[in-house]
């Protein structure tokens, strides 16, 4: 027999981050397949104002903290050990992100429990869970079964859809009144990006350049194709180490996760880590000269072609 199933909320400067949904909608889909409870806990300063979008729990545990809006690992990792000794989960869901990390392997020690990262599936065989790991940067995927159907999962971003954890429902709310110990580790400062910099995570359209561009005086020619578009430019990790173009635009594993309804690559090669962040886009358009670059793997659409043969006339059949 299953316990109920927990998820750690996420949030930044008061928003719900998209991580949450998509835990509550795995959730939600597994706890009804076992027929157990699903709980979340949100911890910060105005945590009871976004309990009230998790609707999708059955109910809601909330820490009104201002400390706590991106909690150490060790404090945070305390509260969900009793948590566990109290209420007897199965399972705890726990985003895979920067604002989470560390909790995971933490929350491990402490409790005893098997810690699966970068967790990618869930499944429900004959009342027994099963999840897909991804290792290496997603070169291997692996599949792994817990005992007693126990343990905690880092779900890795963009693995669910986030509507599954959407609901106008008012879930119930019950408050914790719980000590926040002294830890070395503080949260001091969230850092904007530069002033003025696009937000690529929000963009409908997004022209990636990757090494095939050649070099920094190209990138106008791609944000020339980008202004034509209606969209805005990015690209892979090596363009972004060469300088070219700031931090905030890099798509992929140590980047950000885009979604854009068009993704246009050009010269980018696709390498696993770059595809991470950019293979859930709705249409992915891709130039390289490379008959077996990986981004044709992802790509909906591929052109084997120098990209400055094709480029240029598509601009100016665009403006036309």
């Amino acid at each position: 027999m299953s316990g109920p199933i927990l998820i750690l909320a996420e949030h930044l400067k008061g928003e719900i981050a998209d991580i949450t949904y998509e835990m509550l909608g795995i959730g939600r889909k597994l706890a009804d397949e076992l027929k157990v409870p699903l709980h979340s806990i949100v911890f910060g300063k105005d945590a009871e104002s976004i309990a009230t979008h998790l609707g999708v729990s059955d109910s809601v545990f909330v820490l009104n903290n201002p400390q706590m809006d991106i909690p150490s690992p060790d404090v945070a990792s305390n509260i969900l050990k009793n948590l566990i000794e109290q209420k007897a989960y199965s399972l705890v869901l726990i985003g895979g992100t920067n604002v989470s990390t560390g909790i995971g392997p933490k929350l491990s020690i402490r409790s005893g429990l098997p810690f699966v990262n970068f967790c990618r599936n869930i499944w429900v065989k004959d009342v027994t869970f099963g999840f897909t790991s991804q290792l290496f940067g997603g070169k291997i995927l692996s599949d792994i079964s817990l005992p007693g159907n126990r343990g905690i999962i880092s779900i890795y971003p963009g693995s669910f859809p986030s509507n599954a954890g959407k609901s106008d429902k008012k879930p119930p709310i019950e408050m914790l009144s719980l000590p926040v110990e002294e830890t070395k580790v503080v949260f001091k400062q969230y850092i904007e990006p530069e002033a003025g910099d696009v937000d690529i995570t929000k963009q409908d359209v997004l022209v990636s350049v990757g090494r095939g561009i050649s070099n920094a005086d190209n990138i106008a020619m791609a944000e020339e194709l980008a202004t034509a578009l209606g969209g805005a430019v990015c690209a892979s990790r090596p363009v972004i180490d060469q300088g070219w173009l700031p931090l905030s635009r890099q798509v992929g594993k140590s980047g950000m996760t885009v979604k854009p309804k068009l993704y246009f690559a050009l010269g980018v090669s696709g390498a696993p880590e770059h595809a991470e962040g950019m293979k859930d886009s709705g249409l992915i358009l891709a130039i390289n000269t490379d008959p077996n670059a990986p981004i044709f793997s992802v790509a909906h659409y591929g052109i084997c072609a120098d990209l400055f043969d094709i480029i240029p006339p598509l601009i100016e059949k665009l403006k036309t």
